[in-house]
C-alpha cells in the first residue's frame, strides 16, 4: 500500500466544488435543481475577449511563453493598475499564474516556512488556511461577526500579532461574505502592518464587483510605504467570466515575483498562451460587458437578502460586494426532519439539496458553522424561486 505524504494529514477537496459537483450530478440524473454553490458568474465570456483568443490560435500564439507571462500582458496589467488604482509596477515586478488560486499558492510557497504566522479574517475563503499550511506556515484565525459588518478592527489585528507573524491576507470585497473595507479602514490596517513589519496579503479579485455605489480601493494605494509591503493578488476570472480560461496575476516587489517566478517555472511553467492574449484584451479593451453585469447582480443581491431575511429563522447580511450572500441559519438548528435533528451548515445544506432541490454550501469550512454561501451568479428567476424553496423546505421541519 502506497503511503502518501503527511502534509495532506487532514486536507480534504474544496467543498464549493464538491457541493457543486454533487447538484451537477443529480441535475444530470434529472433532478429539478437550483444551484447557489457556484463561485464563479453565470454570463458568457464577452465576444471581443473570445474573438481575441480565436485571432491568437489563428495567429499561431500556440507556443510555450515566458514563464511569468507575455510582456503584452504584463503591460496590460501595469496599465490596470494605473489606471483603477494609481499603482505603479515594472515588468519585473508582475507574474502572470494559471488562476488567481494559482498566484496565492505560489506566493505562499514562496514565502512561508515552518512555524511563521499568517493572519486570516473569518470567514474566509475556503483555501487560504489549507495553502499556508501546505506550506509550511500556521494559519491564525481572527474572527469577526455580522455586528461588525465581518471586517476585522485594528484592535483585532494588533492584538493577533506575535513574534512569528509574517503577514495578513484582506481579502475585500470578501469570499463569503461579499463585505468590503472603506479606504480609511484600509488605510488603518496598512498603519499597523508597517508598524509591526507584517506584510500586507491583498487579495482583490472582486474589486469590480461592488454595489450601491460603493468603491473598493487597493490598500497598496495608501502611500509608497505601504505599497512596497503589500502583495497585491488580481485575476480575470471573475471581473470578465473568465473563471475556465485561469488567469491570475500577482504584484509585488522584484524579490518576491522572482521567486514565485522560480516556483511555477518548476511545476506549471508559464498560463496557457492563449488564455493569456484573451486577458489582455479583456483588461485593455471595452468594459461594457462588465457595467452589465454588475447591474444584474445587484438586482439579484436585493431579492436574495430581502427573501432570506423574509424567512424564519434566518438572518442575511448585505453584501457590498463580490456574489455570495452569508445567511446567519442558526436559527433553524435544533429543529427535525423524520426525526433528526439538524444541528449545524452541513445538515441544513444536506436537506436543503436532498429535500427542496436547492445547493447551497455549509459555512464551516469557511470559518462559521452559524451560516451557509448562496451564490447570486445565477438568474433572478432562480434566485427567487430557490429561496422561496428554502423557506418552505424550513416550514416542514418540525
Amino acid at each position: 500500500m502506497i503511503k502518501l505524504s503527511s502534509r495532506l494529514n487532514g486536507l480534504e477537496e474544496s467543498v464549493t466544488l464538491a457541493i457543486t459537483a454533487r447538484a451537477k450530478a443529480m441535475k444530470a440524473a434529472g433532478r429539478d435543481i437550483i444551484g447557489f454553490g457556484a463561485g464563479e458568474p453565470d454570463f458568457d465570456t464577452p465576444e471581443n475577449i473570445k474573438n481575441a483568443a480565436i485571432k491568437a490560435i489563428k495567429d499561431g500564439q500556440t507556443k510555450y511563453t515566458a514563464v511569468g507571462g507575455i510582456n503584452e500582458l504584463k503591460d496590460a496589467v501595469i496599465a490596470k493598475f494605473r489606471r483603477d488604482n494609481n499603482l505603479e509596477y515594472k515588468r519585473d515586478e508582475v507574474i502572470v499564474s494559471c488562476g488567481g488560486k494559482h498566484s496565492i499558492y505560489n506566493l505562499f510557497q514562496a514565502l512561508l516556512d515552518k512555524g511563521d504566522e499568517v493572519i486570516i479574517p473569518s470567514p474566509y475563503w475556503v483555501s487560504y488556511p489549507v495553502m499556508v499550511a501546505l506550506a509550511g506556515g500556521t494559519p491564525v484565525i481572527v474572527k469577526t461577526s455580522e455586528k461588525s459588518g465581518f471586517k476585522m478592527s485594528v484592535k483585532e489585528f494588533s492584538a493577533s500579532i506575535t513574534k512569528n507573524t509574517k503577514a495578513i491576507v484582506i481579502n475585500s470585497p470578501s469570499n463569503p461574505t461579499g463585505a468590503a473595507y472603506t479606504a480609511e479602514e484600509l488605510a488603518d490596517i496598512a498603519e499597523v502592518a508597517l508598524k509591526k513589519n507584517v506584510l500586507i496579503i491583498s487579495d482583490e479579485i472582486y474589486e469590480k464587483l461592488t454595489y450601491n455605489g460603493f468603491k473598493s480601493g487597493s490598500i497598496a494605494s495608501v502611500s509608497d510605504e505601504v505599497k512596497k509591503n503589500t502583495v497585491v493578488l488580481n485575476g480575470v476570472s471573475k471581473t470578465y467570466s473568465m473563471t475556465g480560461w485561469r488567469i491570475g496575476y500577482t504584484a509585488a516587489s522584484k524579490e518576491l515575483v522572482q521567486a514565485m517566478s522560480n516556483i511555477q517555472s518548476q511545476s506549471t511553467s508559464n498560463p496557457a498562451s492563449i488564455s493569456q492574449w484573451a486577458a489582455v484584451e479583456a483588461l485593455n479593451g471595452p468594459q461594457d460587458a462588465l457595467d452589465t453585469m454588475v447591474k444584474e447582480f445587484e438586482k439579484r443581491r436585493d431579492a436574495m437578502v430581502d427573501g432570506l431575511n423574509g424567512i424564519k429563522g434566518v438572518s442575511c447580511f448585505k453584501p457590498q460586494g463580490a456574489f455570495y450572500v452569508f445567511a446567519n441559519i442558526s436559527g433553524v438548528y435544533g429543529r427535525t426532519f423524520e426525526g433528526k435533528a439538524l444541528r449545524g451548515s452541513a445538515d441544513i445544506a444536506g436537506y436543503l439539496l436532498d429535500n427542496a432541490g436547492v445547493a447551497v454550501v455549509p459555512g464551516e469550512p469557511f470559518g462559521d458553522d452559524a451560516y451557509i454561501r448562496l451564490s447570486y451568479a445565477t438568474s433572478l428567476k432562480n434566485v427567487v424561486e430557490g429561496v422561496k424553496r428554502i423557506g418552505d423546505a424550513f416550514l416542514r421541519l418540525g
